[in-house]
C-alpha cells in the first residue's frame, strides 16, 4: 500500500490490506489484533505496529510503504501471493494465477 499521508480512509485500509476493522479490532479470517478504537481515519502507523507490517518512508518525494503482516518480521503469515500482472517478453499479459496449484520460485531485482 503506498501512502502520502499516515491517516487514510478504514474502507481503503481494508481494501489494500485485507484486514477487517471491527468493534474487536483489525480482522483476517479467523485471527483478531486488538486495536484502540478509531474513527473514520485510520492511524497506519499504530496499526502497523501492532499487526507487524513494515512501514518505510521516502522523505524525498513524501511517501509511505505499507508492507504485509510477517510473523516475527521473517515470514509471511501464507504461502498465497497476491495478483500479480505482467507483460511477459512478446508483451503480451501473463497473470501469476495462471500458475495456480502449481509451486512457483519469484525472483524481484532492484537497481538501488
Amino acid at each position: 500500500m503506498i501512502l502520502e499521508d499516515l491517516h487514510v480512509p478504514r474502507e481503503r485500509f481494508e481494501a489494500e490490506t485485507g484486514w477487517a476493522l471491527k468493534p474487536q479490532g483489525a480482522c483476517r479470517g479467523e485471527i483478531c489484533v486488538p486495536l484502540p478504537p478509531g474513527g473514520d481515519l485510520v492511524d497506519v502507523g499504530a496499526v502497523a505496529e501492532r499487526l507487524g507490517m513494515p512501514l518505510v518512508h521516502d522523505e524525498e518525494v513524501g511517501l509511505w510503504a505499507l508492507g504485509p503482516a510477517s510473523l516475527e518480521d521473517r515470514a509471511l503469515p501464507t504461502a498465497v501471493a497476491p495478483e500479480l500482472e505482467l507483460p511477459d517478453a512478446e508483451g503480451a499479459l501473463f497473470r501469476l494465477s495462471s500458475l495456480r496449484g502449481q509451486k512457483v520460485l519469484l525472483v524481484a531485482w532492484a537497481p538501488y
